[in-house]
């Protein structure tokens, strides 16, 4: 069985981060499967990749800011680099001969580079199962709609695409409801749950051993993901801790993130030299292990960062992204609201918000989350690969409680 996987990542690393986990699951529980994955990500060389996993990296392009799109490398416009993309997704569809091919968060892809291999299966391959991955949230409800309705993704859903799949719970936000999706977009829906990340591949043990870490000290780990605007949040963790004093010892670890600008990354090692209790780092392809080790941690409010922290249930003061997408201040908002972590709005987080928030940490919530999101995107996907039309819906008709229709 052959699986075509797309991820374009104009911003950050959570779109990639998370299409890999979910392909390193699919094929450790999905036996003779191949996973071909087309992606802009310029982080790809920097993971693990399993075996049966291979990949074409398209031309990278770069959403600022300001939410526009640009090409980040290449000396060419941005409509010829689209164009570009488009063509080798095209060619390698034609040529892999997908079974199924998953799409990560727009149903035509970046700037409708996809429409062409949409079109391209509908006509010409209609045994090709198309499959939509959503996160939780993409942006506010109004931004979403209004994008959506733009771009005619509903009806892209309603004629292309065979399911959609939400890595999240209606608990913390209902999808199909706050983007008022369709009837038949709805029926298409399953809600699979937030993915769980399994352990670290070295112990808390050794990881504090490396850091230096006593028993008497905490380590507190700060991560503002991929870095592109991770700035503002490390440098006003770096004046908190000066605030803290002896009474709260601590060791701290900052991850910058290979997307952090060179000039903002100096800063941040000039303002932490005098400092021996903090160390920094660029990048880790193993995260975890550095998360189940900490105490607590500090980070912005991203897809994959708050599935990690909650996997190893761990104290977390959030410090949401708030543009150009509403996404990450929303679902800061509402896991919050459920206990599951401490959110600082960005407007309101100052060193010495930040300091009290680190002070007066209560224990993790005891709110059960539902983290089976890689098990039941699993489930969804071999069920499309492997059984008929009347069988699936048979099925999922009948085991709507694992997989709810909404």
């Amino acid at each position: 069985m052959r699986l075509l996987v797309y991820s374009h990542d104009a911003y950050g690393l959570g779109n990639i981060r998370r299409m890999l986990a979910i392909c390193e699951h699919l094929l450790g529980t999905i036996s003779e499967l191949s996973i071909l994955l087309v992606s802009g990500s310029p982080m790809l060389q920097g993971f693990r990749l399993p075996k049966g996993l291979d990949y074409i990296k398209l031309p990278c392009l770069n959403r600022g800011t300001d939410g526009e799109v640009a090409v980040k490398y290449l000396g060419m416009g941005i409509e010829e680099t689209v164009r570009l993309r488009s063509q080798l997704i095209l060619s390698a569809a034609i040529n892999f001969q997908p079974d199924l091919f998953l799409v990560d968060k727009k149903p035509y892809g970046l700037k409708n580079e996809l429409a062409d291999t949409i079109l391209y299966f509908h006509h010409k391959r209609p045994q090709t199962k198309l499959v939509l991955l959503l996160r939780d949230i993409l942006d506010s409800p109004e931004v979403t709609i209004a994008d959506w309705q733009k771009n005619r993704y509903y009806a892209a859903i309603e004629k292309f695409y065979h399911q959609v799949l939400i890595v999240g719970t209606p608990e913390v936000f209902d999808t199909v409801k706050e983007y008022q999706f369709s009837p038949i977009i709805a029926h298409k829906t399953r809600y699979c749950g937030y993915i769980s990340r399994p352990p670290g591949l070295k112990s808390p043990d050794i990881i504090k051993a490396e850091l230096q870490v006593s028993s008497k000290e905490r380590l507190i780990l700060v991560t503002p993901g991929g870095g592109e605007d991770g700035y503002e949040l490390v440098d006003t963790y770096l004046q908190a801790i000066n605030l803290l004093g002896a009474v709260n010892p601590c060791k701290s670890l900052i991850i910058c993130g290979p997307e952090m600008p060179t000039n903002q990354k100096q800063l941040i090692y000039q303002a932490a030299a005098n400092n021996p209790q903090v160390q920094i780092r660029e990048f880790t392809d193993d995260l975890m292990s550095y998360i189940q080790a900490a105490d607590a941690i500090v980070s912005m409010a991203g897809y994959n960062t708050v599935c990690e922290i909650l996997s190893a249930n761990k104290p977390a003061v959030i410090i949401p992204r708030c543009h150009p997408s509403k996404e990450q201040l929303i679902r800061a908002e509402k896991m919050a609201a459920l206990g599951l972590f401490q959110a600082i709005n960005p407007e309101d987080c100052h060193p010495e918000t930040l300091k009290k928030a680190l002070t007066n940490q209560s224990c993790v919530t005891q709110y059960k989350l539902n983290m089976r999101g890689l098990s039941n995107v699993k489930d969804c996907i071999f069920l499309l690969l492997t059984q008929t039309s009347w069988e699936r819906q048979f099925n999922y008709e009948e085991n709507h409680v694992l997989l709810p229709v909404p």
